[in-house]
């Protein structure tokens, strides 16, 4: 099986409502462009709009509908505004059970990103799913044993990362 993880295009804005900006909305078509050849049978994005806007152009490229699971949303560090947020996420990524208020732990989080994962590996469909930043670099720290917060400081908008399931597991970053 093969799994195309995708970070969204450039937004506005965090909030889950963002849209993309005109020049997201540009990286959407070339991003659509770069996975034409892609052989993929489930389109699976987080109900963000960015995610769902980044990824759009594919879909309708590929014939293949996006499906919402609201796993891939992006995680909260914490309901209350903080200052120091960079250092804390930095900290979150060391110490995975560390939970701010209102927010979810980096266990938490990978925790939801994995289900959605194994759920696609039980079909042994091609899919690619889209999703944001912070929970991305997540899924390859959990994938790769990289440190996640260095990795998090090194994606791009968007960013895309193939991971082979076949006869073992094996981790790409394919977007340049």
């Amino acid at each position: 099986m093969n799994l195309y993880i995708v970070r969204h295009c450039k937004a506005e804005g965090q909030p889950p409502e963002a849209p993309l900006t005109e020049e997201g909305f540009k990286q959407a078509e070339d991003l659509a462009e770069f996975l034409t050849d892609t052989k993929v049978e489930r389109i699976v994005s987080s109900p963000f709009t960015r995610a769902q806007q980044s990824i759009q152009p594919t879909a309708h490229k590929l014939g293949v509908q996006m499906e919402l699971d609201d796993r891939l949303a992006e995680r909260t560090l914490s309901s209350q505004p903080m200052d120091d947020w960079m250092d804390k996420l930095a900290t979150s990524y060391e110490d995975m059970h560390l939970k701010f208020e209102g927010g979810e732990s980096s266990q938490e989080a990978t925790d939801r990103a994995i289900a959605v994962i194994d759920d696609l590996k039980s079909t042994n469909k091609d899919a690619i799913i889209v999703t944001h930043g912070n929970l991305m670099s997540l899924i390859l720290q959990y994938y790769d044993d990289v440190d996640g917060f260095k990795k998090w400081k090194e994606l791009s908008n968007p960013d895309v990362y193939h991971l082979s399931l076949k006869e073992g597991m094996k981790l790409k970053r394919i977007w340049s």
